[in-house]
C-alpha cells in the first residue's frame, strides 16, 4: 500500500488534502444551463466522501459552445448559484474545480442557437449537422470567451479550472489532422495546429493570475487511425508545460469518432435512444439501426491510459493527473508509485460518492461499478445515474434493462 494517496499536494497556487480528484465527467444536472440543487447536493456528497478536489463539468464558455440542454453555460447571471455550489464543496473539505470548454462541431442549432463551428467547415455525423469553420475574428472572440469564463470561475469561488483540450472538442479539433484541414496559419503542421490552443491558454493564465490553478485535459492519443498519436500528443503537452499550465490530466479518445476509447466498455445504444425526445424520431431510428456499427466496443481494463501516460511522465517535469479505470486502491497506488501526482475517477463516484473514504478505510477496496455505461447513455437527455437505480426510475424500459444485463455479462467476460 502506497504512503502517497492521502498526503497533501499542490497544483499551482492551491493545495489539495489528498491526491484524488473527481474527474470532469458531465453530470447533466444543469437545467436551463444553470446549477441545480441536485448538482450542489451531488458535489457536496463527493466532497464529504473524501475526495481532494471535485470537478464540475462540462461548462460551456459561451452559448455557441453548448452541446447539451442540461449543460452549464458560464455567464455573470449564474455567479451567485455557482458560489452556492463552491461554498457547499468547501464546507465539506474539498477544493472545487470547473471544466471549461467549447464543443465546436459536436453541437446542433437546437442547443447552441446557431450553425455549429469548428476548426474547418464540413458535415459532422455526430450531431448530425453542417459546420462552419471559424474565421480569424471568430477565433479571437472564442479566446476571449475562454478568458471570460475563467473570470467567472474566479468570482464564483472555484479553486481551479480545467480547460478541455482533448476528446475531440474545439481545441482538440484544431490539434487533430482528422478535423483540421485549414490552409491558413492555424492549419498544416502541428506547430500551426497548436496556435489556437496557445492563444486560449495564454488568455486563461493571464486572467487566472496567481489566484486559481489552470489545468488542461489532453489526449494521450486520439484513438483511431488518422488522428493524433502519442508522440504528437507529447509535443502538445510539452507546449502546455512551456506556457506555464499547472497540471495536465491525461486522457484519450475522440467523442465524434472513437467515443468508447474515452471510457471503455460498451455503449447501451437502446438506453441512449429511449431517452431521446420523440421529435428526434429520425435520429433515434438511425442510431438504433447503425449505432452498434459506429460505436466500437473497447474492452475495459484498470488504468487503461497508463501505458501511453508513462511516455508523458518521462518527458515532462510538471504535475500529471491520470484518469481512466482507476477503480481500486491497488491500481491507484500503482499509478502514484510510478510518479503521477494525482488520480482522477468518475464512474466509481457515480456509483458511490463515498468511494474515496472507503479507499482510506480498506486497502483492498475496489469499486463495484461494472462499467455498464448506463450513466453515460442517460446524460444525453437526463442526469448521470447508475444502472443499479433502474428499478427506482419509472421511465426505464424493459428493453433498457435487458440491454444492460447483456452489457454487464459482456463486461464480466472482458474482465475475466
Amino acid at each position: 500500500m502506497s504512503d502517497i494517496l492521502f498526503t497533501p499536494a499542490k497544483i499551482g497556487p492551491i493545495e489539495l488534502r489528498n491526491r484524488t480528484i473527481r474527474a470532469s465527467a458531465y453530470e447533466g444536472m444543469a437545467p436551463n444551463h444553470r446549477p441545480s440543487q441536485q448538482l450542489i447536493d451531488y458535489h457536496s456528497a463527493v466532497a464529504k466522501g473524501g475526495v481532494g478536489m471535485t470537478s464540475v463539468a462540462y461548462a460551456a464558455v459561451c452559448k455557441g459552445a453548448l452541446s447539451f440542454h442540461r449543460q452549464l453555460w458560464m455567464r455573470d447571471e449564474i455567479i451567485p448559484e455557482l458560489r452556492e455550489l463552491t461554498d457547499a464543496i468547501h464546507r465539506n473539505g474539498a477544493k472545487a474545480r470547473i471544466q471549461l470548454g467549447h464543443c465546436g462541431n459536436m453541437s446542433h442549432r437546437m442547443y447552441c442557437g446557431q450553425r455549429p463551428v469548428g476548426a474547418s467547415s464540413g458535415f459532422n455525423m455526430y450531431s448530425p449537422t453542417f459546420v462552419h469553420g471559424l474565421t480569424r475574428e471568430e477565433i479571437d472572440q472564442v479566446v476571449l470567451d475562454f478568458g471570460n469564463a475563467v473570470r467567472i470561475a474566479k468570482e464564483s469561488g472555484f479553486d481551479a479550472v480545467e480547460i478541455h483540450a482533448g476528446h475531440g472538442y474545439l481545441i482538440s479539433q484544431f490539434l487533430s489532422p482528422y478535423t483540421n484541414h485549414r490552409k491558413d496559419e492555424f492549419g498544416g503542421p502541428l506547430e500551426n495546429r497548436m496556435k489556437f490552443m496557445e492563444m486560449v491558454f495564454r488568455e486563461c493564465l493571464k486572467v487566472a493570475g496567481d489566484d486559481i490553478a489552470v489545468m488542461a485535459k489532453v489526449n494521450t492519443r486520439d484513438g483511431f487511425k488518422g488522428g493524433l498519436e502519442v508522440d504528437d500528443c507529447v509535443k502538445v503537452a510539452l507546449k502546455l508545460e512551456e506556457l506555464g499550465v499547472h497540471c495536465l490530466v491525461l486522457s484519450g479518445g475522440f467523442v465524434s469518432k472513437a467515443p468508447m476509447y474515452v471510457m471503455k466498455g460498451r455503449m447501451p445504444i437502446h438506453s441512449l435512444t429511449d431517452y431521446m425526445p420523440w421529435r428526434l424520431w429520425w435520429l433515434k431510428l438511425g442510431i438504433n439501426m447503425v449505432g452498434k456499427f459506429l460505436v466500437k466496443d473497447e474492452p475495459f481494463k484498470p488504468a487503461f491510459f497508463l501505458e501511453d501516460a508513462r511516455k508523458f511522465r518521462k518527458a515532462l517535469k510538471m504535475p500529471l493527473a491520470l484518469v481512466g479505470g482507476l477503480n481500486s486502491r491497488e491500481i491507484i497506488d500503482k499509478v502514484l508509485d510510478e510518479g503521477f501526482e494525482f488520480v482522477e475517477m468518475a464512474r466509481p463516484l457515480v456509483y458511490d460518492t463515498e468511494f474515496v473514504n472507503k479507499l482510506r478505510e480498506d486497502p483492498g477496496h475496489c469499486s463495484p461499478c461494472e462499467h455498464a455505461n448506463y450513466c453515460v447513455a442517460r446524460i444525453w437527455n437526463y442526469d448521470a445515474r447508475c444502472h443499479r437505480e433502474c428499478d427506482l426510475m419509472p421511465q426505464v424500459t424493459w428493453r433498457q434493462k435487458r440491454e444492460l444485463e447483456r452489457n454487464l455479462r459482456k463486461n464480466r467476460k472482458y474482465n475475466n
